[in-house]
């Protein structure tokens, strides 16, 4: 992991979009930005996706991260519900591929999991640790704010922890590092 870089955490929403910016120097963590994009106000489901693809490409061009992290759609039992989030999800992705940020995606239970050891931790938990852990004085009124940061937390963590294994962002990444997997069609 590179020792100076910006990820761009999302938790995405049809409602609220929450997200969180942080400065990653060596192994040391630093917050940049927390907030939220309202979508309530707006009425169709088309609006709400173009703005969540907007603000997503707003925050690349204002902030720069290399990567994003964004969490997974959980398994609901309301399919237009997981449908809606879905698509949520995919429009802020289409946006970081747009501009080339390579993406990560987490489960909700693993997210929490990092943050606090706890994959069944409620949403003020994982606030309350993000907020000791990045030295915040106060917590954002939507929790979805957190959620967002979480996500951005959740991946330094994993990308720091890992047994060194190389992630790649597509195909022409793992096999310009791994020419022996390619096979010879002789």
């Amino acid at each position: 992991m590179s020792t100076d870089k910006v990820i761009l955490g999302i938790d995405p929403g049809t409602t609220i979009m929450g997200y969180g910016l942080l400065h990653i120097k060596g192994s040391k963590i630093e917050l940049i930005a927390i907030g939220v994009l309202h979508l309530h106000k707006l009425e169709d489901q088309p609006m709400k996706l173009k703005a969540i693809f907007s603000r997503t490409l707003q925050l690349i061009e204002e902030y720069k991260p290399d990567e994003l992290a964004i969490e997974a759609p959980f398994f609901g039992k309301n399919v237009q519900s997981m449908l809606k989030l879905g698509r949520a999800q995919g429009v802020a992705i289409a946006g970081a591929l747009y501009r080339n940020i390579p993406v990560f995606e987490y489960s909700p239970k693993k997210i929490k999991q990092s943050i606090t050891g706890n994959g069944n931790a409620s949403k003020e938990q994982v606030a309350a640790m993000l907020q000791t852990l990045l030295n915040f004085s106060e917590l954002p009124k939507h929790l979805d704010a957190t959620d967002g940061l979480a996500a951005a937390v959740c991946h330094f963590f994993q990308r720091t922890s890992s047994s060194g294994e190389k992630k790649h962002s597509g195909w022409k990444s793992f096999l310009s590092a791994n020419p022996d997997k390619l096979a010879n069609r002789e």
